[in-house]
């Protein structure tokens, strides 16, 4: 990775997932179980369809940061009445399965490819900001630390709560970023996504 981030990748692919790691994410990336993964790491992201994440390891990410990409998808994922009933959001429901990790809820509103091909460095006129939402003041901002060391400034939506306001169907889900049709992405400025945030609808 270019800031030079060392990676452990859970795959579920088995040997044939583990073997291709190193050649799609670079020398300092390796292939782990999930536990591994979650163990090893300073800040783990977690990356699995909603419907599994009770299969995310709570013991080896006791306290540590998690930073959470997940969305809930009903026709994927089945149906959760506190979900559909507007009672709960996915992260709330991901961080009491957590216990004392500290989840923050960031990446699941930007098309992977924009991910890849918006990040800017530091003070770049055109540099994109992604959405955080998390309980824990210390947990955010070492997520902004780590956003900001990949190449991308922070807009903070509030707490795990108000992560509503940046799940699919809202408007700061997808568009501020462009077009999944264009690989290259649109950037998107503070202002622009606060704007969209803003504009969210229950």
């Amino acid at each position: 990775m270019a800031p030079g981030h060392a990676v452990g990748v859970r795959t579920t692919r088995g040997d044939r997932g583990r073997g291709g790691i190193g050649g799609a994410l670079g020398p300092r990336a390796r292939a782990a179980t999930a536990a591994e993964a979650a163990a090893a790491g300073d800040l783990v992201v977690v990356s699995v369809p909603f419907k599994a994440f009770r299969d995310v390891p709570v013991a080896e990410l006791a306290g540590k940061v998690v930073l959470n990409t997940n969305n809930y998808y009903a026709q994927r994922d089945g149906q959760f009445a506190e979900l559909d009933e507007g009672k709960r959001t996915s992260s709330e429901l991901e961080q009491e399965h957590l216990g004392t990790a500290r989840l923050v809820k960031v990446f699941n509103n930007i098309y992977s490819a924009h991910l890849g091909a918006l990040a800017r460095p530091a003070g770049a006129a055109d540099r994109t900001a992604l959405t955080i939402a998390g309980d824990d003041s210390e947990a955010k901002q070492a997520a902004t630390a780590f956003l900001d060391a990949i190449g991308f400034d922070t807009v903070d939506v509030g707490t795990l709560a108000d992560s509503w306001r940046v799940e699919p169907g809202q408007p700061a889900y997808g568009p501020p970023y462009g077009s999944v049709e264009d690989p290259a992405g649109t950037p998107a400025s503070v202002e622009k996504v606060r704007a969209a945030v803003a504009a969210a609808k229950p």
